[in-house]
């Protein structure tokens, strides 16, 4: 019986130690908030990792939290943390929101934070506005335009802009943004009377870019829009003219030369029909031997009828073999 007993006690003294070393950790951050004037309960502490919490993560950031005056307790960070949320980027993004006068609370900082967004650059850039390349860097390097007069003009432009925490969840990312002001840049060139008058007041394209209030639904609001560079490209009014003169020039020897295929077919229809009608001539001339015949069998025909056709025949012919030496002596 002793020797069980001392097994047993055995027993619990190195479940008891191993009890003791897990339980180390809880205690020493329990002694860590209870110093940093946030206190967390130590029972809470140590079941944190049986529901597959960090417990550090979670006391460290409330210390934090606690040391600025947020409204923050363990229930808040726990209930993120096991919605897959970043804690600590959210808290950052809180204390620095709190020390800049920003209206962010911690309900809608978690809301950002599992919508995908990075709310800690969020607050970044609302307080440091951040400039964007228009057209975006590793793109194309112009916003091509062209005026009125036909001439085209290679524009970059800046667009400086802040991050607009109401519009955050569910607004327009940066490449809208970079879309939008792009497009006005076209519309704005595309609408002056003259390239000149660009060149002369650059700033007329940011008026007018801004005028169109292109934040309008995106996460961000647009502070200023800059014209970086403006440079003149080719005259695309008269590269245009001239290609619709080379096509209308094309298409007018098409239509010369179908009027002359029609021609040609024309003329070969008539050269057949002549070759028709002189087959129809030679046709009806055999036929003059045989009438003659059955004239003389029936008697509608005489000799000396027949002598005066032979006569004016041979006449005929001698005209015939004449006309030439009658052109000839004229």
């Amino acid at each position: 019986m002793s020797v069980l007993v001392s097994a047993l006690i055995g027993l619990g003294a190195i479940i008891g130690f191993i009890a003791f070393f897990f339980a180390l950790g809880s205690i020493k951050l329990w002694v860590q908030s209870l110093v940093s004037s946030a206190p967390v309960s130590l029972i809470s502490i140590i079941l944190m990792p049986i529901r597959k919490i960090n417990p550090s993560l979670i006391v460290n950031n409330y210390i934090v939290a606690r040391k600025v005056g947020l409204a923050i307790n363990v229930d808040m960070l726990e209930t993120h943390y096991l919605a897959q949320g970043n804690v600590t980027r959210v808290v950052n993004a809180l204390v620095e929101a709190s020390k800049a006068n920003i209206d962010l609370d911690f309900k809608k900082a978690t809301a950002i934070d599992l919508a995908g967004r990075d709310i800690l650059d969020a607050i970044n850039t609302s307080v440091n506005p951040k400039v964007i390349d228009v057209p975006k860097a590793g793109t194309k390097p112009n916003i091509d335009a062209v005026a009125k007069d036909g001439i085209q003009l290679r524009v970059r432009a800046r667009v400086t802009v802040r991050t607009y925490l109401p519009r955050l969840i569910g607004g327009a990312t940066e490449e809208t943004v970079i879309a939008r002001v792009g497009e006005g840049i076209v519309s704005a060139i595309g609408s002056a009377e003259s390239h000149k008058k660009v060149l002369e007041n650059p700033d007329l394209i940011s008026k007018t870019v801004l005028a169109k209030q292109l934040d309008a639904g995106t996460a961000f609001e647009i502070l200023s829009i800059d014209i970086a560079d403006v440079d003149v490209g080719e005259n695309i009014g008269a590269k245009l003219q001239a290609d619709q003169a080379e096509a209308d020039k094309r298409v007018a020897q098409a239509r010369a030369e179908e009027r002359r295929a029609m021609a040609v077919a024309a003329e070969q229809e008539m050269r057949a029909r002549v070759v028709e009608n002189r087959a129809k001539v030679v046709e009806a001339e055999a036929e003059i031997p045989m009438a003659i015949a059955d004239a003389f069998r029936k008697g509608n025909l005489g000799i000396m009828d027949y002598y005066n056709i032979r006569n004016i025949q041979a006449d005929t012919q001698m005209r015939e073999g004449l006309s030439p030496k009658k052109d000839e002596q004229t």
